[in-house]
């Protein structure tokens, strides 16, 4: 039963397009990098969870808290990061990719 409601959300929102900033995308790599350093396929499991936050977004857009007049933040579940986003009527823009115990003042700034 959970699989097709997971399906089902998936299939709903399957149009709503996202798109990944440059700067995002260096910060996702840099931290899968820094994970695979730490335990073999650890980077991997964090790819997986930062998707599976990228799906949430797509399925519910205004569902995380504001971190600005334009951009959300959803956090990912098993590691200390955060998705930056704005979403708009038909996609989602990742702004960032970032670690919550560093730098806090950067989300102010998006």
């Amino acid at each position: 039963m959970r699989r097709s409601i997971a399906r089902g959300i998936g299939e709903v929102h399957a149009s709503m397009n996202f798109e990944i900033l440059e700067t995002a995308r260096h910060e996702l790599d840099e931290a899968i990098t820094y994970y695979n350093r730490q335990h073999p396929e650890l980077g991997d499991a964090f790819l997986f969870e930062v998707l599976a936050a990228i799906d949430r977004i797509r399925a519910f857009p205004e569902a995380w808290p504001q971190l600005s007049r334009r951009t959300r933040r959803c956090r990912t579940k098993r590691f200390p990061y955060g998705v930056a986003y704005q979403p708009s009527e038909d996609s989602i823009l990742i702004v960032a990719i970032s670690h919550l115990h560093r730098d806090p003042s950067r989300w102010q700034d998006l």
